[in-house]
């Protein structure tokens, strides 16, 4: 496999379209990319880093990370976020780009402050990064209810040096996050 080289950048309001265009090309429908683009406009979303992946100046890939909650809406918590979605146009997928949004946005959040990171996702792709299989096990409950069955899909990673240290409880996504329609498969 050829190395090739990819610049990842924090997006900013002009490359909306890019953002939608990756997120529509990645999934092979709209459904993901409205979602970002609600998240994008959620201010309950806020601090959210969102990371675009390039090739030859083309958009490649897209990542976005927004804020979570435990127990309660309150910014004075400390700071944690969710990965959601995370998109790599079809023709660049298995070459690692996702990976590299991944881990460039975990330092980013780290250096923000962030404490740790939630997903719901693939359990055999997640963990290469560092999260940890069934977040509920550790304290965390889903924003709703994850089947038995998909337990480890819920997933959770700490960037606090002494490891997790957040109080435990009950995860509240932003409010376009929060809907129960992104919690099912």
């Amino acid at each position: 496999m050829t190395k090739i080289n990819i610049e990842i950048r924090e997006t900013n309001p002009k490359d909306f379209e890019d953002i939608m265009t990756v997120e529509e090309r990645a999934f092979g429908y709209v459904k993901e990319a409205r979602l970002t683009a609600d998240l994008l406009s959620d201010t309950s979303a806020e601090p959210v880093l969102s990371l675009l992946a390039f090739h030859d100046k083309k958009p490649i890939g897209h990542v976005l990370f927004t804020r979570v909650y435990i127990n309660e809406m309150s910014t004075t918590q400390p700071l944690n976020h969710i990965l959601a979605p995370l998109a790599v146009i079809p023709e660049y997928q298995k070459q690692g780009i996702g990976g590299l949004l991944i881990t460039e946005g975990l330092n980013r959040l780290k250096e923000m402050g962030s404490e740790m990171v939630f997903v719901l996702g693939h359990t055999d792709y997640y963990p290469k990064f560092g999260f940890i299989p069934d977040a509920k096990k550790l304290g965390f409950n889903a924003p709703h209810p994850i089947p038995n069955e998909h337990a480890n899909a819920w997933m959770v990673q700490s960037l606090h040096p002494d490891g997790i240290v957040t109080s435990k409880g009950n995860v509240i996504c932003s409010v376009e996050l929060n809907k129960p329609e992104h919690w099912r498969e």
